[in-house]
């Protein structure tokens, strides 16, 4: 006679679940500031959220507990990061299907631009740079198996944006050569290439082991330097020559 599991049965994802978290303005301002995958103190959440303290650490509980966040506690003070790559993804994906906030300022103009020329993708680059810099490397002959285009006919499994799965993207030997002597540093015990569909540029951009070092690359040389406030990442002037030099690419 065979035994009864005990194992709890479960159905389908509950995606209310999460549609409950994300359908408040504040933990959403919250979530779009850990987008670029640092760790941030409860502090500058409140502040980049718009409330105090008291509501914040609620708003950070509730998405602890959900599992998209998770807590480090260094002394006094607890920092706070997105629990990984997969939520960064599922941020960019919210953020191809929600409408646009109206722009009324030139603040908030500047601040829109910046976002899709360059600007991190939890911890590796998208917008126009993160696209460009994939597309020199399939052109050069770095990366074989696709063309970068996210083609919705073609690789009908991949959406809009976020993580894409549908293409098997491959680093050549001469790929491997350039990553070398430029100084990249490949992150250990991570899938070497993935790849998302970039939101602005519906296109794909580099993620994975290979997005992340090739960002801390750029960061060591000088050539990006990150925001304070916002996943936009910034061309230095060292870094227009760099790019120029080392990929063709003009910023």
């Amino acid at each position: 006679m065979s035994q009864v599991s005990t194992e709890p049965a479960y159905g389908d994802s509950d995606i209310a679940a999460i549609g409950s978290l994300v359908a408040d303005r504040a933990r959403c301002r919250i979530l779009l500031a850990l987008g670029d995958g640092r760790a941030l103190p409860a502090s500058r959440l409140a502040s980049e959220a718009g409330v105090s303290p008291a509501t914040a650490s609620s708003h950070l509980r509730k998405l602890t507990d959900a599992t998209l966040l998770t807590v480090e506690t260094h002394g006094r003070h607890r920092y706070y990061r997105l629990a990984g790559p997969d939520v960064g993804g599922l941020i960019e994906a919210l953020q191809q299907g929600a409408p646009p906030t109206p722009v009324r300022s030139l603040k908030q103009d500047t601040k829109a631009r910046a976002l899709r020329e360059a600007r991190t993708c939890y911890d590796h680059l998208a917008g126009r740079l993160g696209v460009a810099l994939m597309a020199v490397m399939l052109d050069r002959g770095y990366l074989t198996g696709g063309d970068g285009q996210y083609d919705v006919d073609r690789t009908a499994g991949d959406h809009r944006a976020g993580y894409g799965h549908e293409v098997d993207y491959t680093l050549t030997a001469a790929g491997q050569e350039f990553l070398a002597e430029f100084g990249v540093q490949i992150p250990p015990k991570r899938r070497l290439i993935r790849y998302c569909v970039d939101w602005s540029e519906q296109r794909h951009h580099l993620s994975g082991a290979l997005g992340r070092g090739l960002l801390d690359r750029l960061i060591e040389l000088g050539w990006v330097r990150r925001s304070g406030g916002s996943r936009a990442v910034k061309i230095t002037e060292s870094g227009q020559a760099g790019l120029d030099e080392a990929f063709g690419i003009s910023a």
